[in-house]
Parts: structure tokens; sequence; C-alpha cells
């Protein structure tokens, strides 16, 4: 199910230069802020759970998923070469799942890790805030890349979609309207994440039960709608 080839191809395309930079913009801005807000204010945990809650999962974690996620595949489906990569001997499963794979990594390192060093820095990992806000990040990477992979496939506007969804209906309908938060990847994240912390420092409107299901079945219906997706642009190729 895992190409290398296909892998190194994604990798080479998601991390040149321009788009490397992108992606590193975000996770330098975090740890910036969190050096500051220690430097300044000190190790407080509601201060770092407010942080790693506000800007690490809320924003960062997502748009860095829209980058990855479309860009996994989005490019090659809107310049053509795609059909090369169909072409080769490749099961189509195989490309969709393959590109996840490192979609999922790209937004993995580029968010968790980060997340995990502004929490240390901010406090130390005080009340396990860090850890858990690491773990909800590593978990909201799997169903972003999948969701925004699947954008990908979709439409030739995938970044813009993507970003609407991440930062309208996550960061704010998500916050103003109860009902939204039950249909967000980030909720479910924090479920996990609260699960980790204890205490209330780090809650989710969202049952962990419920949450976990819900980015099982997102990632799984997401990753087979894209294959989904990508025999139909085969058939319509040979067509």
């Amino acid at each position: 199910m895992y190409d290398p080839t296909v892998a190194r191809l994604t990798y080479r395309g998601l991390l040149g230069r321009r788009r490397a930079l992108i992606l590193g913009a975000l996770p330098v801005l975090l740890v910036v802020i969190s050096l500051a807000v220690r430097g300044f204010g000190g190790a407080d945990d509601q201060v770092a759970a407010d942080v790693l809650g506000g800007f690490a999962l809320a924003t960062m974690v997502p748009i860095i998923g829209v980058i990855a996620g479309t860009g996994a595949i989005g490019p090659e489906i809107d310049d053509g070469s795609v059909v090369y990569l169909l072409s080769k001997p490749v099961k189509r499963p195989t490309i969709i799942f393959t590109k996840l794979i490192v979609a999922i990594a790209v937004t993995m390192v580029f968010s968790a890790v980060p997340t995990l060093v502004a929490g240390l820095i901010l406090n130390g990992n005080g009340q396990q805030i860090a850890v858990a806000y690491t773990v909800a990040a590593l978990v909201a990477s799997i169903a972003y890349a999948a969701l925004f992979l699947l954008l990908g496939t979709v439409t030739r506007h995938a970044v813009v979609f993507g970003l609407v969804y991440a930062l309208v209906w996550e960061a704010l309908f998500g916050s103003l309207v109860s009902g939204a938060r039950t249909l967000s990847v980030q909720q479910w994240a924090l479920a996990v994440a609260q699960k980790v912390a204890g205490g209330d420092l780090v809650t989710s409107d969202v049952g962990l039960p419920t949450a976990v299901v819900l980015l099982a079945a997102v990632t799984a219906g997401a990753t087979w709608y894209a294959g989904q997706r990508l025999r139909r642009l085969t058939l319509a190729g040979e067509e």
C-alpha cells in the first residue's frame, strides 16, 4: 500500500524551497511568541494552555494541514503532471495512501514538534499541558491531512476551501456556535488532549469515545473517497 517512489516525489513537491518556507513560518512564530510570553510573564499554566490552544492547535495545525494535505496532490492535478503518475503500474489506492502518509508526516513534523517545544518553553510541561497539546496536534494532523488531501482531489480551489474550513468554521463558528464544535477536528483532538492532561486546563465539548469514532470515520472516509475521485479522474483521461 506504500510506494517509495510516489512518496519521494511527494516529499520533493511539499518540501521545495518556497513551500518549506511557508510551512516553517508559523512554527517559528509560535516559538517566538512562547519565548516572549515566558520572558515577560514567567511560567503560567493557564497562559501556556491559552497559547497552545488558541494559536498552535486552533490556527497553526489546520493551516499546516491545508498546505500539506492539498499540496500532496492538488498541484499535480492542476498542472496535469498527475497523468504521468497515473500511467505508472501503481494502484490508485496506493497512490492516495502514500500521499496521505507523506501529508500526515509533514503536518506532524511542522505542527506537533513546535507545539511540544513551545509548551516546554511556556511552562516546562507543567500539568502535562505541553504533552497534551502535542498529542492533540498529532491526532489532528491525521484527520486534517486526510480531509485536505480529499479537497485536493475534488477542487482546484482546495487551499481556499481548506482555509475557510480551518479559519472560519473551526476558529470562528467553533468558538461561537456550540453545535459547530461537534463537527470540529480541533474539538475531537482536544478530547484526546483532555484525557492526557486531566484537570481543567484542557477541555473539549466532545466526549472522548465520540471524538475517537469521528476522527477514525473522517480519516477513513476521506481517504476512501479521495481514492474514488482519483479513479474517476483516470477514467476520464482514458476516455
